[in-house]
């Protein structure tokens, strides 16, 4: 691919933090420390030459990945270390690979992150989206927080690296892949685990496009690690019937069918269950917490949760998302003229599903649920599905060194995701997979309007990532 010269005007110049942390107010968090000044500079110009591009997927993301390279050589690496690479049926959705090579005593380490994003309309924000804007402590635009500004952390990370002339004890590699938030039209991990596997197989990956940090009251407590995601199944329920005019209504309606069937899924609920990740999340959560939610959180960290205490926590939603799978009528439509007896009313029902259950078992699941053969109960769309990368004490063990270094007092902590993200991809092509990023914010504004990070919070992240990667760079 030719790299073309970049067109986006200079930046203004960033607000750089001092490396030493200032002090902390009574009762609050000491500040976390930040990279050299330089790093600093690195990484703003990076994500701000980012959130300048409009990388939706209708766009692509061949922009973004002339900067990801453009910075690359510009910080010492070579072609021989670059890979840019893009599925022939989506030529503008391109993945840049990256290698810093090391001594070979471990198999590699694999970093991710996506570069596109979702839409933005000027008109609904009060800052420009594609624009990097500081103001009030925060950096606003599209990408801020998912996910340009890991990207910017993990290139300003080896770059310096690089620099210093680090050789790690195994391969550090980065991936920066394509069109991660339209689903499955096009995926870049998928493309390169399936065309690719050699640019990119590792022990095991880091997606920096997950679990954050947890504050309680403005304070540092936890940092998630999402080791686990449930699946995302979408399902069609649909009856069909010969219709007629609405003058002359018959029992067998189609809405009144579909409705019923509704109703008896809105009524029903997938039974409690735990897998490693979610017990110790429990286990290691309930730590953090006094009381009746301590109490529950330990009753349910075992195999075995207790109903009740179970039941108890999932009045949260949060909670609620990963005690069980979950399923949950999203659209409804039904009849074609107002005179007429509907001869189809469908419903789509989104499911997030355990990691361990199959789209085929959901489906029979809901069937069974709805209770009525005139429902037809399918799966329009393929599903991506990836095994719970089983938390590996040794991982932990590394992000919690690193983690210590950064946030005295801040434990790591396990979970499940009930989203989606590539880490997906990644696990159902065997790589085991942690989603890991060092964003402590109390408000996601993630593909929403006046998309933000803070300006501390996305230094002192790039400073997390270099730790993280220079840790995992070790063999043992």
């Amino acid at each position: 691919m030719k790299l073309l010269a970049s067109l986006i005007p200079l930046a203004a110049a960033p607000l750089l933090i001092a490396a030493a942390p200032a002090a902390a107010a009574p009762g609050a968090d000491a500040p976390g420390p930040v990279p050299p000044q330089d790093n600093q500079a690195l990484a703003h110009d990076v994500l701000s030459e980012m959130v300048a591009i409009r990388s939706t997927h209708e766009v692509g993301t061949a922009a973004v990945a002339e900067v990801v390279v453009r910075h690359l050589k510009a910080g010492g690496f070579t072609d021989k270390d670059i890979v840019v690479v893009a599925d022939p049926k989506y030529p503008h959705q391109v993945n840049v690979v990256v290698r810093l090579k090391g001594k070979g005593k471990a198999r590699p380490i694999l970093w991710n992150g996506h570069m596109d994003i979702v839409e933005a309309k000027p008109e609904d924000w009060s800052v420009p989206p594609f624009q990097l804007t500081e103001k009030d402590g925060y950096y606003y635009g599209r990408g801020t927080s998912d996910m340009k500004q890991d990207d910017a952390a993990m290139l300003a990370s080896l770059v310096r690296l690089k620099q210093e002339g680090f050789v790690p004890e195994r391969d550090i590699i980065i991936a920066f892949t394509a069109d991660e938030e339209v689903g499955l039209e096009q995926d870049g991990p998928a493309y390169l685990l399936r065309d690719h596997r050699d640019l990119i197989d590792a022990e095991y990956a880091i997606d920096t496009d997950g679990a954050n940090g947890e504050l309680q009251n403005g304070k540092r407590v936890a940092l998630d690690v999402e080791t686990a995601e449930k699946t995302y199944v979408t399902l069609k329920l649909e009856v069909t019937n010969r219709g007629g005019h609405s003058s002359e209504p018959r029992p067998d309606n189609a809405i009144y069918t579909l409705a019923a069937g509704l109703g008896r899924l809105a009524a029903w609920q997938y039974p409690f269950k735990t897998n490693a990740s979610t017990r110790l999340y429990f286990q290691r959560e309930a730590a953090l917490q006094t009381g009746q939610i301590k109490d529950d959180m330990l009753a349910v960290s075992g195999p075995t949760p207790d109903p009740a205490a179970a039941a108890r926590l999932a009045r949260d939603p949060g909670l609620n998302s990963i005690l069980h799978s979950t399923c949950v009528a999203t659209m409804l439509s039904a009849g074609h003229q107002e005179n007429a007896l509907a001869q189809r009313a469908d419903a789509t029902v989104q499911c997030r599903v355990m990691p361990d259950e199959t789209p085929e078992q959901t489906r029979q699941t809901i069937e069974q649920v709805v209770a009525d053969p005139q429902i037809k109960v399918t799966l329009p769309q393929a599903v991506v599905s990836g095994p719970e990368t089983v938390p590996s004490p040794a991982v932990l063990a590394k992000v919690q060194k690193v983690t210590d270094s950064m946030w005295q007092g801040v434990t790591v902590i396990p979970a499940m995701g009930a989203g989606a993200s590539d880490g997906l991809f990644f696990r159902g092509g065997g790589i085991p997979t942690y989603c890991i990023n060092g964003v402590f914010e109390d408000e996601s504004r993630m593909h929403g309007r006046d998309e933000r990070v803070g300006v501390r919070a996305f230094y002192e992240s790039v400073e997390f990532t270099y730790r993280l990667m220079k840790e995992t760079s070790r063999a043992q």
